[in-house]
């Protein structure tokens, strides 16, 4: 599961502008992009991390998708999802917190709708921010033990998980997890991340 971009921001006013030009913004304006796609230009290399290694370490049973966003107040939908400028504004308009019944319901009753299909032998990864109870809380209380999250990203911010997710699913080397459920989940920055870039690929 991955979390979502914030729906506000310079990027996102620029993929927003109705004169803009560039490519994506112009499928928006369309109705043909993905939520996939906005979410990774809105957020950059959190976001392309994040779906860069959804994409490197699938998982999932039998007809369930190996990734799912969080879309507030939609609920948990796959990254290939067509999603509307008008889609898009009416999501910029749910704030993301556990006390929004809104973002909170939707949020509930997809997770749910997924613990049927999938089955209580699932587990289930969480991308994103354990620091706060935004994402976990509603989360832990459909999935308890089974919510997992890398304890690599305790300490870290946005950019800083983004390039470790970009490295791990670039070398195939899966994070380590554990559960959510009375993990530590605030803790020391851990030492800034080497600089990298990926080596390029032969044609």
């Amino acid at each position: 599961m991955l979390s979502p971009a914030k729906a506000g921001g310079v990027r996102y006013s620029l993929l927003m502008r109705e004169a803009a030009a560039f490519d994506l913004a112009v499928r928006v304006r369309q109705g043909v992009a993905t939520i996939g796609e906005i979410y990774t230009f809105v957020s950059g290399l959190y976001f392309r991390g994040k779906m860069a290694y959804a994409e490197t370490f699938l998982a999932a049973p039998p007809d369930i998708p190996s990734a799912l966003v969080i879309v507030p107040g939609v609920g948990l939908i796959p990254p290939e999802t067509i999603f509307t400028v008008d889609q898009l504004n009416a999501v910029s308009e749910v704030s993301v917190h556990e006390d929004n019944h809104v973002y909170r319901d939707a949020l509930l009753s997809a997770a749910k709708s997924l613990d049927q299909s999938a089955g209580q032998a699932c587990s289930y990864v969480l991308l994103g921010s354990v620091a706060s109870g935004k994402y976990t809380e509603p989360l832990l209380k459909v999935f308890g033990e089974r919510l997992l999250f890398p304890s690599d990203f305790v300490g870290r911010g946005d950019m800083s998980r983004g390039g470790l997710m970009l490295r791990r699913a670039f070398s195939g080397i899966e994070l380590p997890y554990i559960p959510v459920q009375g993990a530590v989940r605030r803790g020391t920055r851990p030492p800034k991340l080497e600089r990298w870039r990926p080596p390029q690929r032969m044609n």
